[in-house]
């Protein structure tokens, strides 16, 4: 098989993908008498196993946080998170003489808090739940330079300060200090507040009356703490692990994590209460722990009638793709389409009380380079890495044969250098179907209209679960389309 890069093969391609029309008139249609397509196609099979999923890249992406039992394993799977806060460029804050706040004879915060936001839609379990947590404080940052993944023990790492913040405090998502008036409308963002208005005392001794008054001394202390978020995390405030104390039944995905410290102002000689707020953004680090029964998992793995998807960092599908196949059946010719389906199997857990999400997207990436895509934060390039989305109760692929060429390409690369290099790469021809959530970006055109497109992926941290047709004697169909010139 060749790759042959002409005009009238892109256009013939074009039209046999969107096209339904019978594929023997294509030639004729499309180029001249003299010049004619010559199209032909072909059934391949692949085959596919569950694989058990140690730990996913975890950095910077979507936070969930809870412990549930998941009604599939009769397991518990707990998400825990660790998070810094962004500080503004050059934040600036009233003059030190004007802050009414005081205490011990000196300035302070009249109070200082940490608000998570949740999203009431990305909720599992029951919203009224009680959970109780622990908040604690790092004893330094996180490496900007580290790769952390979902099993990363921040505790078991030495991450936590021994003698540093510690809150315990239960709550559930279903704040109900809010009446439901306030709750049910579309503006109303879940929420909880939780109060960090004990004594602390900082690693050099010192202690204040609350947090709060930590950081606004040390604003006026040391205003170079806080010129960014790098000064900010590093010399000030590491940022917090937030972990479960108690609580099992809810697992809710987290938008934004505030830390608000408040105090009181002399603004054109008025008392003025006023809120100095830092965030948790994509700006600074954050990272999920996910804690997952492995035994569990395996037992689902056992079922070889099917293949699974599942998350947080649960069970992939691997693809093994009949390349040489493929290739080996036309090798004069062009590859046009490859196409294969994969078709969601229906469950009895599909209509319980509580069902677990189907994952929306899924991304296919070659096996061998799994790390380094999610590592390096790479979009799918309908290359090496497809995504597509559930339509039909099945994830579809409509054309991967980019990476059938590829993958043809680098066997015979390697070969010709060492006739041992398929032994040395024994997933050469394998693909991983994985659980995926998608961010987007919008942007305006000079007519003021919005348009979004998707600007990175991540590996699903939310709990979703599906069964797939696959498995130890259940092959997968690949059509694919070839062609070529004929010769004159």
């Amino acid at each position: 098989m060749k790759i042959i890069s002409t005009t009238a093969i892109a256009i013939a391609a074009m039209a046999l993908i969107s096209c339904s029309e019978d594929t023997v008139s294509v030639g004729t249609s499309l180029t001249n008498e003299t010049e004619k397509l010559e199209v032909s196609t072909g059934t391949y099979h692949a085959t596919s196993k569950s694989v058990l999923v140690d730990a996913v890249y975890s950095r910077d992406f979507d936070c969930y946080f809870g412990k549930v039992k998941d009604p599939e394993t009769a397991s518990y799977v707990e998400s825990e998170f660790m998070t810094q806060f962004n500080m503004l460029e050059n934040t600036t804050l009233p003059d030190k003489s004007k802050i009414l706040s005081t205490y011990d004879g000196d300035i302070a915060a009249d109070s200082c808090q940490i608000w998570i936001y949740m999203d009431r839609d990305d909720c599992y379990g029951d919203s009224l739940t009680p959970i109780k947590i622990n908040i604690l404080e790092l004893d330094h940052p996180m490496s900007d330079t580290r790769i952390y993944y979902s099993n990363f023990d921040p505790k078991a790492e030495g991450y936590i300060r021994a003698d540093g913040l510690k809150k315990s405090t239960m709550f559930s998502i279903a704040n109900l200090m809010f009446s439901d008036s306030l709750r049910s409308t579309s503006s109303f963002n879940e929420h909880v507040r939780i109060a960090l208005n004990e004594p602390y005392t900082d690693k050099k001794g010192v202690t204040y009356n609350n947090y709060g008054t930590y950081l606004l001394r040390n604003y006026y202390e040391h205003p170079e703490y806080f010129k960014n978020s790098y000064n900010f995390v590093n010399n000030l405030c590491p940022g917090f692990f937030f972990e479960i104390s108690d609580g099992l039944g809810v697992m809710a995905m987290i938008n934004e994590i505030d830390m608000r410290v408040f105090y009181r102002y002399n603004k054109d000689n008025t008392e003025t209460n006023a809120i100095f707020t830092t965030s948790s953004t994509n700006e600074v680090l954050q990272t999920v722990t996910v804690y997952n029964d492995k035994e569990a998992l395996n037992r689902l793995i056992e079922d070889t009638s099917c293949t699974y998807l599942k998350s947080p960092a649960g069970i992939f599908t691997e693809v093994t793709l009949p390349i040489d196949e493929i290739t080996a059946a036309h090798e004069k010719d062009s590859l046009l389409s490859v196409d294969i389906s994969f078709n969601r199997l229906n469950s009895s857990l599909d209509y319980i009380d509580l069902p677990i999400e189907i994952p929306k997207n899924v991304l296919m990436v070659m096996e061998d380079s799994v790390e380094t895509f999610f590592e390096t934060k790479t979009l799918y390039d309908n290359v090496s890495s497809y995504m597509t989305g559930l339509s039909k109760n099945a994830y579809t692929f409509n054309n991967i044969s980019n990476i059938v060429t590829l993958m043809a390409k680098q066997k015979a690369d390697g070969l010709k250098s060492d006739p041992q290099w398929v032994v040395k790469h024994p997933d050469w021809n394998k693909v991983l179907l994985i659980p995926i959530s998608t961010y987007s970006t919008t942007s305006y055109d000079s007519y003021g209209s919005a348009s979004s497109s998707i600007s990175s992926i991540g590996n699903e941290m939310g709990l979703t679960s599906t069964k797939l047709v696959g498995g130890e004697g259940n092959l997968l169909e690949m059509k694919v389309i070839y062609a070529k010139f004929k010769s004159r």
